[in-house]
């Protein structure tokens, strides 16, 4: 298209709100965690899998999102985390052995229903995340600090709505 001098119409400017730009930062945001989540799961002789089932185990107890239902709060057990990561049962036992082998995760039989196996995350094993992520960690308080507290709300609001959003395109 043309403007009336002849010259082409300049292209609309992109929308640094549209749904194009959040995708493109969703996307690199995803891409970046996944490298260092790599890095680390490299650095500790495990597979990308068991760090995602790491994640899961730690961040457990702080569920109190729809995904959790019921569980909210609950340690995480081997059949949820079977479920969550969309592992068969031999790959999740796999990975469970995996991680309480290298000393990350301890098995602990409930106390309410012997049946029932607690995964926990070792504590030994949550410093040396701690230490590994503390760059990461840094960085993320370095950006927060650049907002205003209206404006983190505002992001914490909408980072809830994308986890809600994922979690119903996974059922």
């Amino acid at each position: 298209m043309r403007t009336t001098d002849g010259f082409p119409s300049p292209l609309p400017a992109p929308d640094p709100t549209g749904l194009q730009e959040f995708a493109v930062l969703l996307r690199r945001m995803n891409g970046e965690f996944n490298r260092i989540a790599q890095e680390f799961a490299h650095a500790q002789g495990l597979h990308l899998t068991d760090v995602q089932a790491l994640i899961a185990i730690l961040d457990a107890d702080s569920e109190s999102d729809a995904d959790a239902g019921a569980e909210a709060g609950q340690p995480m057990t081997p059949g949820r985390l079977r479920k969550r990561l969309n592992l068969t049962s031999g790959a999740m036992t796999a990975c469970l052995d995996r991680l309480e082998r290298t000393g990350h995760i301890r098995r602990v039989r409930s106390a309410d229903d012997r049946r029932v196996v607690h995964l926990h995350y070792a504590e030994a094993a949550k410093e040396l995340a701690r230490d590994y992520f503390m760059p990461l960690a840094r960085g993320t308080d370095a950006a927060r600090g650049r907002f205003t507290p209206a404006e983190l709300r505002v992001v914490v609001r909408f980072l809830a709505e994308m986890n809600r959003e994922l979690a119903l395109l996974r059922r």
